[in-house]
């Protein structure tokens, strides 16, 4: 039974990958500069704090590691309020939940701004009764508060309210606090992707075939 849902943002509803990926690289071009070839792969591990200590040791420039972590945020938030598009089929699946009467609440770890921004020029941000953030909420996604906030939103039992995540951890806490998950395809997941597969209640590799997931999400 499907009483409710739950939608991660990055990953899931939209593809922002492209800028966590090339972050450096657009901050750099901004200032006349050319990114080494492999920029993206050192700066994902790290934090936007440790990320502008490397841009000003490898790359000279004369800022402070808080100029550059103002830069980059507002890299990430034109990002949003302007170009990260939805995944392909999201807009469809929004739209037969509606039809259905399914509420939806939004959780993520990312920024409310940048979400609701997006979500807004993307014109979905009405399908929702709420988003709930980890810096709001207080905690990460390693532990369920951010679910059972939502849940507690659209009035739902977690055992009949569907979480929708791409990342494995979030995946496993929804799971063991109850709440029915799907796991969504996504290309910063690959390597957990065996694992994701196995976790999830129902694996989606992409949004197609609405009728088939709502009849094994309803069995």
């Amino acid at each position: 039974m499907i009483r409710g849902v739950i939608f991660d943002v990055d990953g899931v509803l939209l593809n922002s990958m492209p800028v966590w990926e090339n972050l450096g690289e657009l901050y750099l071009n901004r200032l006349g500069v050319e990114a080494e070839k492999d920029l993206g792969e050192i700066l994902f591990a790290m934090s936007l704090e440790e990320g502008a200590e490397y841009l000003i040791s490898h790359y000279g420039i004369e800022k402070t590691p808080e100029e550059i972590v103002r830069g980059l945020n507002r890299e990430v938030q034109e990002f949003y309020e302007k170009r990260v598009p939805l995944k392909e089929g999201v807009r469809q699946y929004l739209q037969e939940f509606r039809d259905r009467k399914v509420p939806m609440a939004i959780a993520t770890s990312g920024d409310r701004k940048n979400a609701e921004s997006a979500l807004k020029r993307l014109k979905i941000l009405s399908y929702f009764q709420g988003i709930f953030t980890c810096s709001e909420i207080g905690s990460s996604k390693s532990q369920p508060d951010i679910y059972y906030a939502a849940a507690l939103q659209l009035d739902t039992d977690p055992s009949e309210t569907w979480v929708f995540e791409d990342a494995l951890h979030a995946l496993k806490t929804a799971k063991q606090a109850g709440f029915k998950t799907v796991g969504v395809y996504d290309q910063a997941s690959d390597r957990n992707l065996a694992q994701i597969w196995n976790t999830a209640d129902i694996y989606l590799p992409g949004f197609k075939d609405f009728n088939l997931f709502w009849k094994r999400a309803s069995a």
